[in-house]
């Protein structure tokens, strides 16, 4: 059965680890959760990056920091509304972005969004983690097929890992108000009904997925050995 899967609040840590064990306990299926977060705000980062650079770039941001189990750069959560896609596909990651965007961006506009499909092509050192000894910043830094508000600034952008033939994608939506809005929330629903051409029930997170991801959460993405892996 594919999925939209409701969550409890959830800090930083137990956010990348519910995103992970979705992808051991649901591989051949469809979900798709948004975050709810506990108080206050927060800062993923990509896995590839060195977590020296991460907190310099991260020092005028408060909160607690993680490191994502995607790649991508430094994100910075406070009232974006957060998004994670867990699917089979054989597709390339750089096609499911292009895809996934095109339909997200097709729903916006629907609500009189004013973005528009950053359709640039750039060097691969512009995907790099690091640009000369500083941590890439996501939401700086647009890249093909993310999405940009009629003034140029970023406002959707994600993170792609493939676990064998499944696929987790993590976004972040940045418009102003997105996290409150039901329209926001309602249209990535639609685009990813339209992506994976199929409906999607309600179901709520049982708790033997949620004692999984606490467990994760303490033993992985809470250890010093995690975030400062690199």
């Amino acid at each position: 059965m594919d999925i939209v899967l409701a969550s409890p609040a959830l800090n930083v840590c137990e956010q990348m680890a519910l995103d992970e064990c979705l992808v051991r306990a649901r591989p051949r299926e469809a979900t798709l959760r948004f975050y709810r977060w506990t108080a206050g705000p927060a800062v993923t980062f990509g896995y590839a990056q060195f977590f020296s650079e991460v907190r310099r770039a991260a020092q005028a941001h408060p909160g607690p920091l993680a490191r994502r189990p995607t790649g991508g750069g430094v994100v910075f959560h406070g009232e974006d509304l957060t998004f994670s896609l867990v699917f089979p596909s054989a597709e390339r990651p750089a096609e499911i972005y292009r895809r996934l965007h095109a339909c997200i961006h097709e729903q916006l506009a629907r609500l009189g969004a004013q973005n528009r499909v950053f359709d640039r092509k750039l060097p691969a050192s512009a995907y790099a983690p690091s640009v000369h000894h500083a941590a890439s910043a996501c939401f700086s830094n647009p890249v093909e097929n993310d999405l940009l508000a009629a003034d140029g600034a970023k406002v959707l952008g994600g993170a792609i890992r493939r676990f064998g033939q499944t696929v987790l994608y993590q976004g972040s939506l940045q418009l102003p108000g997105a996290r409150e809005n039901p329209a926001c929330k309602k249209a990535v629903i639609d685009a990813a009904r339209v992506f994976w051409a199929t409906d999607l029930t309600p179901c709520r997170a049982d708790e033997t997925l949620l004692q999984a991801a606490r467990q994760l959460a303490q033993t992985q993405y809470a250890q010093k050995a995690w975030t400062e892996k690199f």
